[in-house]
């Protein structure tokens, strides 16, 4: 018998049960896969040798994640924190370079770079609040008012038609539109912007990191400490009903790391219809078609600084970029697409065989689709970096029905896990003080479709341990800190 029941070891699965564990309570997780990780596993997906992160590969959030920083994930793995956190090449060999020094971006930008600065240094400035602000749920009341009231009031220019007065060349607005296209969704919009201008604090704040060795060190870190202090991970194991999880290990507590779809399924004979109504409502976004390359040498980038930069927008202009997305929402798959791509060998070697490289890259397709864009991808990157496809050793691409089916919180290829879109942003899945807690007693949610939404930060289940250990035990959040194990 446990005390709690975990099901699905992604991200937010492994905070909650490491939480849990940590405050001496009995914990097993359940997951449907054979590994740990869900979106951060790497495998060997081309050649042997060659190590691709199966799903993220840079990590914005590894170090300004409230529930990182309390776990200590920078003392328990190495992270890799590159100069340059992103680059966006344009034709004609230009190129927009985000370094981490923002002094540096600002000189860069010539006669944007003062707007740059505007726009990035007052969040910059307050950026514990502004973390607080957009790590949370939106409908609670902000721990620095200052900064939800900056963040807010650049979020509505970015996020609108008002976009188009802040700049007055090219580079700068196309950089801004690179990191706000990671939301998937149209774009001026307000949950992109709000998105976009997180990143792009983040990328001058902290810097974007990169796991030594892929994205697997972050779960096989959370794994050995939720194992250390007791707890349990089955794998191969799909739970196909929450009451008969209850019956078979007697957890008073069960967390889901689910979306509110598969949540409304499982739990059909405990939550409330009104409830599963709104689970059911939830909407889910478009999805993504990702292609990992093995590669002889390096990207042959025609602008030299994008050789050093981990992370790159593909996809030109502002204006370009929002056609292509929109596009993809209409259910089109764009000539010219949006691609987000990261060469994780500039920073960590070891990824490929010595002077080889890894290279993977994504493109939005819409929802469900079953369309290889390789050849697209391939376009894209040849544009900016003449040469490329001879350098191709091996590929290997997933569409997004492929990705639906590796990771079934991936509905349709939705690596967000839902929409990212205002409404749900604020209703994730429901509108509520609470809303990782549901209408049955000790079942909670704790995934991407719960605030603060998509990325790797492991809040979403940390929010909903937190709730399971007040609501269901009466117990105070432990502290996740490295140490030694309890005996």
């Amino acid at each position: 018998m446990t005390d709690v029941a975990v099901v699905g070891a992604g991200p937010n699965g492994l905070a909650a049960a490491l939480t849990m564990a940590r405050a001496g309570l009995s914990v097993v997780v359940h997951e449907a896969a054979d590994a740990v990780g869900g979106g951060t596993r790497t495998s060997e997906l081309t050649l042997p040798g060659f190590h691709h992160d199966v799903c993220s590969a840079v990590h914005p959030m590894a170090l300004a994640s409230p529930f990182f920083r309390a776990f200590g994930l920078a003392e328990r793995i190495e992270l890799l924190v590159p100069e340059i956190s992103y680059g966006h090449p344009l034709d004609g060999g230009r190129a927009g370079i985000a370094y981490r020094d923002l002094d540096q971006t600002v000189q860069s930008l010539g006669v944007d770079g003062k707007a740059w600065r505007s726009l990035m240094e007052p969040l910059l400035r307050r950026m514990d609040g502004v973390i607080d602000f957009t790590q949370n749920n939106l409908a609670r009341f902000p721990a620095d008012p200052l900064a939800a009231v900056n963040f807010g009031l650049r979020t509505l220019e970015q996020g609108t038609p008002a976009w188009a007065f802040r700049f007055h060349e090219q580079v700068a607005p196309a950089m801004l539109t690179g990191v706000a296209a990671h939301a998937i969704g149209r774009l001026p919009s307000l949950a992109a912007a709000g998105a976009g201008l997180l990143l792009g604090a983040l990328a001058h704040a902290g810097g974007w990191p990169v796991p030594r060795g892929g994205s697997q060190a972050i779960a096989e870190a959370m794994a050995a400490d939720l194992l250390a202090h007791g707890g349990t991970i089955s794998l191969d194991s799909p739970v196909t009903s929450i009451s008969a999880l209850r019956a078979e290990t007697g957890a008073r507590a069960v967390i889901c790391d689910l979306t509110p779809r598969a949540l409304a399924r499982l739990g059909a004979d405990e939550l409330p219809d009104r409830y599963i109504r709104k689970l059911e409502s939830f909407k889910y976004g478009a999805g993504v078609c990702k292609v990992d390359f093995a590669l002889s040498g390096p990207v042959p980038w025609a602008n030299p600084e994008l050789h050093r930069a981990p992370t790159l927008h593909l996809g030109g202009s502002r204006t370009a970029i929002a056609l292509a997305e929109r596009q993809v929402l209409a259910g089109g798959h764009p000539e010219a697409p949006y691609v987000l791509a990261a060469q994780p060998g500039v920073l960590d070697p070891g990824r490929a065989p010595a002077g080889q490289h890894t290279f993977w890259a994504y493109t939005h397709v819409p929802a469900g689709s079953t369309r290889d864009r390789t050849e697209a991808v391939v376009a894209q990157v040849e544009r900016y970096a003449p040469g490329f496809r001879d350098l191709i050793l091996a590929t290997h691409t997933a569409t997004a029905e492929d990705v639906g089916v590796y990771n079934p919180n991936y509905i349709g290829g939705d690596i967000s896990s839902g929409a990212v879109t205002l409404t749900q942003l604020l209703k994730r899945p429901v509108v509520a003080r609470d809303p990782w807690r549901t209408p049955a007693p000790g079942l909670y949610l704790g995934s991407a479709a719960t605030p603060p939404g998509p990325a790797v930060h492991g809040m979403g289940g940390w929010f909903a341990a937190q709730s399971a250990l007040r609501h269901t035990f009466g117990l105070p959040t432990p502290d996740l800190g490295p140490g030694p194990a309890k005996p």
